[in-house]
């Protein structure tokens, strides 16, 4: 047996830093943290409106909050970005075949974002 140590690469905290692949892929798994918030908010809410109706305006009163509204904004951002992001790269995860023939990877993207919006749409027109 050797005396001799392995070497092992000093690795900082930043090393993801230097590259734009990591950088990318760091911001994308950051979009969590606003959504994390958005979720709790919308719990206490929901919460609220099962303790009663003073308990309801109070959480309507704190979600007029500027801070509030600055990081729901910032959470449909995050989730726009991470759903642009996902549906980019769902066609490369799992291509699709009709017929025997790949589909476009345009029209899959395309047929995401419209089926985005026509949800949207419809909780939209239910609320």
């Amino acid at each position: 047996m050797s005396n001799r140590k392995p070497y092992v690469r000093p690795m900082n905290r930043t090393w993801w830093s230097k590259h734009p692949f990591y950088r990318f892929y760091m911001l994308r798994e950051a979009t969590v943290l606003p959504l994390i918030l958005f979720t709790l908010f919308m719990l206490c809410g929901l919460a609220s409106l099962v303790k009663g109706p003073v308990a309801w305006l109070e959480w309507q009163h704190f979600m007029q909050n500027p801070l509030v509204i600055a990081i729901n904004i910032v959470a449909l951002a995050g989730s726009l970005f991470h759903a642009a992001t996902f549906f980019s790269m769902m066609p490369q995860v799992m291509p699709i075949k009709v017929a025997g023939k790949k589909v476009e990877p345009k029209m899959i993207i395309t047929a995401q974002w419209g089926a985005v919006a026509v949800i949207s749409l419809i909780v939209l027109v239910l609320v």
